[in-house]
């Protein structure tokens, strides 16, 4: 199954955050692949479950970063 990657501003008072989910990895994989797209993406953001959340609107960068390391995006 693919990473998605998505925009979301529901329940957030209209701040925009970059979901990706369905991440398929253990919880240390998804905590440093956390901290590298905040580093990349100069931004913060938290992750739980398969579930990465990046501050701000980082769709085009997040898709490329994962690209490059190999991951199969959709």
């Amino acid at each position: 199954m693919a990473i998605k990657i998505r925009k979301e501003t529901g329940g957030r008072r209209g701040k925009t955050v970059t979901m990706i989910s369905n991440i398929k990895h253990n919880p240390q994989v998804i905590e440093d692949l956390e901290k590298k797209l905040k580093k990349h993406c100069g931004a913060g953001g938290t992750s739980y479950a398969k579930t990465i959340e990046i501050q701000g609107d980082h769709v085009d960068k997040v898709r490329k970063f994962l690209e490059k390391e190999g991951f199969n995006v959709n």
